[in-house]
């Protein structure tokens, strides 16, 4: 057996990070690493961020957990501070992205069967996309390398092969479709604004909810506060996390009222979400990340730095700081960006994305396009 003691999901990863700064990341032997990749869109405010550090500080020292059984001061405060900002009326709190949208599919699917349509149960969704990798998750997301071995999953879920039939897919008995804005897993691709303002009005005609998966593009990643704001579609359940919590665990939905009272006591629930550390460490980054200043800074960093990898890459696409560049071979890429001091992520066979932490400046991108440029 490899002596490395963790289950292979992830491969025997050789680099060891022990130690991160802003925008820099350090290895066991002292080496850094421009990190353009913010732990996969989640460091927004970038590593040992000192407003982070001292809240989660002072919040470990005065209560760590005490169930859901109770209320706490910063859960209530960090859900009136989000529906504030998002125009929603109620959240729930969970952990991770995944958990945020297996809690959204089931707020569905209750909210339908309160409202009497027992057979409004179908969820649909769009091919390209991803949702995590529980099992109703995994069930709205089509990539059979995800499915194997896992069948069967959640029934009553439907993917159309393509992209275009998804309106024609939401129909009478459809409880939701689920929908990303930029399908960052997919390889960094908006979605065509009016196709989404189609399935918005296609929810709308059919009494099907929209849930819009924000859980990467959230948080001011794509330069406003939602990315559905860009969009100019409203959801009736968005999901957050990654961002949110600047690497400590939190996910979050959020719901328009109606919808929202579908969850009632004991139809949901979850043991850590909602944790004070968690919801100090979210309170936090929102303040910071909901500064109109600070989103301007997202829209002119993303857009240059946009420019800077046209320079150097081709069909480079996705908004604000989220972006995606085309190469020959992403695992390769990757690789060489390392040997470079460079830390970049692939998404599929030969796209590479680009996710830094929210305060990079132009001096960061400058940084980085002087490395990348030395990639043969």
């Amino acid at each position: 057996m490899n002596s490395y003691p963790l289950m292979n999901n992830y491969g025997y990863p050789k680099l060891e990070l022990v130690r991160g700064d802003g925008m820099y990341l350090y290895d066991s032997k002292g080496n850094g690493y421009l990190d353009f990749t913010a732990g996969i869109a989640v460091c927004s405010l970038g590593h040992v961020h000192p407003a982070v550090t001292d809240a989660i500080v002072k919040q470990a020292q005065t209560l760590v957990h005490s169930s859901n059984l109770f209320r706490h001061p910063l859960r209530t405060e960090l859900a009136e501070r989000l529906c504030s900002l998002t125009g929603f009326d109620a959240a729930f709190y969970c952990n991770t992205g995944t958990e945020a949208n297996e809690a959204a599919l089931k707020l569905a699917r209750r909210a339908q069967w309160q409202h009497g349509h027992k057979d409004k149960t179908k969820l649909v969704s769009l091919p390209g996309g991803f949702h995590g990798r529980t099992m109703g998750a995994l069930s709205v997301t089509k990539k059979p390398q995800y499915h194997e071995g896992f069948t069967p999953l959640v029934p009553n879920c439907e993917t159309p092969s393509e992209i275009e039939g998804v309106p024609d897919a939401i129909d009478d008995k459809t409880a939701a479709c689920i929908v990303e804005i930029v399908q960052g897993e997919g390889g960094v691709h908006p979605v065509d604004p009016g196709l989404l303002r189609e399935i918005e009005r296609r929810c709308r005609a059919t009494g099907a909810l929209l849930i819009v998966d924000e859980v990467q593009t959230g948080i001011g990643r794509t330069g406003s506060f939602l990315c559905s704001e860009q969009a100019g579609i409203k959801p009736d359940i968005v999901t957050l996390a990654k961002g949110l919590g600047n690497g400590i665990p939190v996910g979050a939905v959020l719901a328009t009222g109606e919808t929202a009272r579908a969850f009632t006591p004991g139809s949901h629930g979850t043991t850590f979400g909602g944790n004070p550390i968690a919801m100090a460490a979210a309170l936090a980054v929102v303040d910071t990340v909901a500064q109109p200043d600070f989103l301007e800074h997202v829209q002119r960093i993303g857009a240059y730095l946009k420019q800077q990898l046209e320079q150097i890459g081709r069909n480079v696409t996705g908004l604000g700081l989220m972006l995606g560049m085309t190469v020959d071979d992403a695992a390769d890429y990757v690789a060489k960006a390392q040997s470079e001091g460079v830390l970049v992520t692939a998404v599929g066979k030969d796209r590479v994305r680009f996710v830094p932490p929210l305060i990079a400046s132009q001096r960061d991108v400058d940084e980085l396009i002087q490395r990348l440029s030395r990639i043969r």
